[in-house]
């Protein structure tokens, strides 16, 4: 599949998408992303646990000015919105930011736009179209359509606020052995693009919160989750796990991508954590 084939260049070209055109997304791209989103194989997270999502059609009349349910400001003129629910639990919380953002990347394959909306948007706008059940909540949604082809200043300025093309250096991220020992790109090897590319990916007021560890002899890539404290406390959940998805997901489909072979584990290392922030999430073990 050439969405495979192209990954690395479709994480380069991804970016948050808050003004679109009038242009209806096409049938055939419908039909495409239903069929993606039909596929069981791309719901299910590294331990098992599913999500599901859903379009929601945009009602005409009520965004004609744009709608203020984004954390950034107004979301103008999308033509649907992607509605993700998931269980409200910590490892499920990790396993959906890693399905929803191999999706985002699906939709940037087909030239759709996209922007991760996690923050304070309205829920409750979605609850009568989702039919939700037992512990499944929304955690994050994403406008769909085509970008206008002059950007808004708003979104300029969102962008340089939010600090989305900024991105932490290696040295602040990225351990080798220990988390005393920075990892140098030479030192990575192979694993190079798929931590650059991990490097890159967004999250949540661009607080890149995860922490990668390399054992000495690069057969096993432990993740960890730096906590920011109060961060996202009004919500209700802890989006940074959310976050440490998508990074995961972002390592893990570059792998892939290059036919690096491996599978996620449970292997926690003994080696000490800079401060109590910091959490074992998982680990990626070459096969």
């Amino acid at each position: 599949m050439d969405f495979e084939k192209k990954v690395i260049e479709i994480i380069k070209k991804r970016k948050s998408i808050r003004s679109f055109r009038d242009d209806p997304i096409p049938d055939e791209d419908y039909k495409k992303i239903e069929a993606y989103l039909q596929n069981e194989e791309n719901l299910v997270g590294p331990r098992g646990k599913k999500g599901r999502f859903q379009i929601v059609p945009v009602n005409r009349d009520t965004t004609e000015n744009g709608v203020k349910i984004g954390t950034y400001g107004f979301i103008k003129n999308p033509r649907a919105y992607i509605v993700g629910i998931m269980e409200n639990d910590k490892e499920a919380l990790v396993e959906f930011g890693y399905i929803f953002e191999k999706l985002i990347l699906y939709l940037t394959y087909l030239n759709i736009g996209t922007c991760w909306l996690g923050g304070t948007f309205n829920r409750n706008s979605f609850k009568e179209e989702i039919d939700l059940q037992g512990n499944e909540f929304i955690p994050c949604i994403t406008p769909i359509g085509y970008s206008t082809e002059n950007k808004r200043m708003m979104d300029k300025t969102i962008r340089f606020f939010a600090g989305s093309d900024n991105r932490k250096p290696w040295k602040d991220m990225l351990f080798l052995s220990d988390f005393n020992t920075m990892l140098t790109k030479e030192k990575a090897k192979d694993f190079e693009a798929p931590l650059e590319m991990l490097r890159m990916a967004p999250s949540a007021s661009n607080k890149q919160p995860w922490r990668v560890l390399v054992d000495e002899n690069k057969e096993r890539i432990h993740f960890y989750l730096e906590h920011t404290l109060t961060y996202g406390e009004k919500l209700g959940f802890e989006i940074q796990r959310i976050d440490m998805g998508i990074a995961m997901r972002h390592f893990d489909l570059t792998c892939k991508r290059l036919n690096i072979n491996g599978r996620w584990k449970t292997k926690k290392p003994k080696v000490s954590v800079p401060n109590e922030q910091f959490e074992y999430i998982i680990t990626w073990e070459k096969n």
